[in-house]
């Protein structure tokens, strides 16, 4: 049954020319019939240069967003209406323009998951893999980074000489998963290397072997000679570790890293979006043109 499901999106999305996006956190069956899969702005630079006028990502709507702006003449349709983002959500507007009264003097910079509108009001956009190196090349040495604490101590700890204002804020998933958690598997593994997203809190990254975005840990366990690794971040990249890296172990770091926006998609909800379905993106000229501020200069930096 889902292989002649597949083979019909497949059909269906070559007779319309239309390309499908899916996150790195998406079901196996649904990466399988993906034009393009990996990190949320890495699909956006890629929907930017592909020829379709349509897109369909499999993912959150802030990663649905960003394509928008990105590629502002496209259809961008989210594959499942209703998939938010915890912690792209947790910030209003209203809020972050406080904090910028508070501490006039900073400059702002947002984890690329964060909502478009909130996007309006900062100076620069970071992805985890890219917030270190865009933040020590910023002039200004304060810096108010939203809404992610823990990327955020990630990233402040290695520009020791930069003052970095962070919120309590970021992803609850990550976030959620305890020290004790940490040293358990580690226990259960001893042999495993512990790859983990900075997404997590830093009493469990100070255990880990790498730290990185979900590509970094993806490209760290493919090419490393290890042959066990303890996995950091939402679970299926383990699952997917696993297709990739058949003669290696894979063991995700908590039963609990499941992101549940990420797993509502299924690959019926990618069918019936190629067929009128989903929630296509709709937004001003006037927000597209204030929230790609700050990506192009991220994009500029980085």
């Amino acid at each position: 049954m889902i292989k002649d499901i597949q083979q019909e999106i497949l059909r269906i999305k070559k007779e319309k020319g239309i390309t499908i996006l899916a996150h790195s956190y998406q079901a196996e069956e649904i990466q399988e019939i993906a034009d393009y899969t990996g990190d949320s702005f890495r699909l956006s630079e890629l929907a930017k240069t592909d020829k379709a006028d349509t897109l369909i990502m499999c993912g959150v709507h802030f990663m649905a967003e960003t394509c928008k702006i990105l590629s502002p003449k496209k259809k961008v349709i989210l594959a499942k209406e209703g998939c938010g983002c915890p912690m792209a959500e947790q910030l209003s507007v209203d809020e972050l323009k406080q904090l910028k009264q508070m501490y006039p003097d900073y400059t702002v910079v947002a984890y690329i998951n964060t909502t478009a509108a909130l996007k309006t009001e900062c100076d620069v956009c970071v992805t985890s893999s890219s917030a270190v190196e865009i933040c020590r090349k910023i002039e200004n040495d304060k810096i108010l980074f939203i809404p992610d604490c823990n990327l955020g101590e990630f990233t402040a700890k290695q520009i020791p000489e930069k003052q970095f204002k962070l919120i309590q804020g970021g992803c609850p998933i990550h976030a959620a998963i305890t020290e004790k958690a940490a040293l358990e598997i580690k226990a259960q593994h001893p042999d495993a290397l512990m790859l983990v997203h900075p997404e997590c809190v830093p009493n469990v990254t100070k255990h880990a072997d790498y730290i990185g975005s979900t590509s970094g840990i993806v490209n760290y366990a493919m090419k490393s000679d290890a042959k066990e690794f303890i996995i950091g971040t939402e679970i299926s990249i383990a699952e997917h570790l696993q297709y990739v890296c058949p003669d290696k172990e894979f063991y995700p770091l908590s039963k609990h890293l499941i992101c549940p926006n990420m797993k509502r998609t299924t690959l019926m909800d990618v069918y019936k979006a190629l067929n009128g379905g989903g929630l296509e993106i709709e937004m001003s000229d006037e927000l597209i043109e204030k929230a790609s501020v700050c990506i192009k200069r991220m994009i500029e930096m980085g």
